[in-house]
């Protein structure tokens, strides 16, 4: 029995009644590309100045982390938003993520996916001032990727809104990028609730002109372009923007609110899945997408109903501390020892919030060790001064 904090300032108990999910392979080839976008797990005991310099990074953890995704049969999307890229992780420390993930799935048995981040935030942000020079960044960062073995994701660069980029500088960056790529790519377009720097990506902030913009892109080359990657948490512009895509162009739903109903499809179109929450639900996400592939829609749902209001909870606004709740949820499973991040991300939420994802997760069936994560819970609350019998 724990004491948890509520949101109208009461405390309440609170006793474990979830039945957790089991995580395992898949038993069937899945019907839907998904890649788990993972976080990076700190090294406390070598970290001196969280808040400047390079992240002290715990390389066993980290890399467990991201294998216990794959045994489920998930991808990875790696060195993107969710692993503190420009909040936290320098591309030095990016690129070295990279390279060992890549070394780590090519010893793994089901030989993962693995698509990485390629952006520009390695240069100074002030001399990124013309295409030029913003494509001279992203291809620095994307040959290092392709040359350890990586696909390509296009991250949403900051530069392009900083020196109030319209569509013919973005379309001048891109086509160099998309055509000069060794592999199709996935293009990413992060709205400005994950990162306000972000606001009026692809030369405007009218959404419909935005979406013309990029599919004119991927229309000039489609063969050059896996998806795109898109993260508005708008389910009927999703719906609508993937209806006009080429064939053969994946929508990947970047969505970490209406994932559930855009994966299933409405019979005509279906999303695939890029998110950062499918790290936090693993089992739960793997198997809905087993039973997918089975059709079997009502265990699809069942698994994946009682996620939503728990991803709906930790991308919470301000969104873009998401991270925080994704990083709690794999110490509460006993995927790292402590729950500290790059930066000290972890205080970006609060106490109240991290006592509402233990509960969402409870009911979810995803504390899949509800005696550590009790422990574990039970040990930050006090450190917050909330006691417990």
């Amino acid at each position: 029995m724990l004491t948890l904090p509520t949101d109208d300032v009461r405390l309440e108990p609170y006793r474990l009644t979830g039945t957790p999910l089991v995580p395992r392979a898949p038993r069937v080839a899945l019907t839907r590309t998904a890649f788990a976008a993972a976080h990076v797990v700190s090294d406390p005991l070598r970290d001196r100045t969280p808040w400047d310099g390079r992240p002290a990074v715990d390389w066993e953890a980290t890399l467990h982390f991201r294998a216990s995704l794959w045994d489920q049969g998930l991808g990875l999307a790696e060195a993107m938003d969710t692993a503190q890229r420009g909040m936290g992780v320098d591309w030095t420390t990016a690129r070295e993520l990279i390279e060992r993930t890549l070394g780590a799935a090519r010893a793994h048995p089901m030989r993962p996916r693995v698509a990485c981040g390629a952006g520009t935030d390695h240069v100074p942000p002030a001399t990124l001032t013309t295409a030029d020079r913003i494509a001279a960044a992203y291809l620095e960062q994307a040959e290092a990727i392709e040359a350890a073995g990586g696909q390509l994701i296009l991250m949403a660069s900051r530069a392009f809104p900083a020196i109030g980029a319209g569509p013919e500088t973005y379309r001048q960056v891109y086509r160099r990028l998309i055509d000069g790529a060794a592999a199709p790519v996935i293009l990413h377009w992060l709205g400005e609730m994950f990162d306000p720097a972000l606001a009026g990506y692809w030369g405007t902030t009218d959404v419909a002109a935005a979406s013309d913009v990029v599919l004119g892109l991927i229309a000039e080359n489609p063969g050059k372009v896996d998806g795109i990657k898109i993260s508005l948490l708008d389910r009927a512009h999703e719906e609508a923007f993937r209806a006009r895509l080429p064939a053969g162009v994946r929508l990947y739903t970047g969505d970490d609110f209406n994932y559930a109903d855009l994966i299933a499809g409405n019979g005509a179109q279906h999303s695939h899945a890029l998110l950062g929450i499918f790290a936090a639900i693993a089992p739960a996400a793997a198997q809905a997408l087993e039973a997918l592939a089975q059709g079997d829609m009502a265990r699809y749902h069942a698994l994946l109903a009682p996620t939503v209001p728990l991803s709906r909870e930790i991308f919470r606004a301000p969104t873009r501390f998401y991270k925080a709740g994704i990083a709690f949820l794999a110490w509460l499973n006993g995927h790292q020892t402590h729950f500290v991040m790059p930066a000290g991300f972890q205080s970006t939420r609060g106490i109240v919030h991290y006592a509402e994802v233990f509960r969402l997760a409870d009911r979810a069936g995803l504390l899949t060790r509800p005696d550590l994560a009790e422990a574990r819970m039970r040990a930050l609350l006090m450190v917050y001064g909330v006691e417990q019998e």
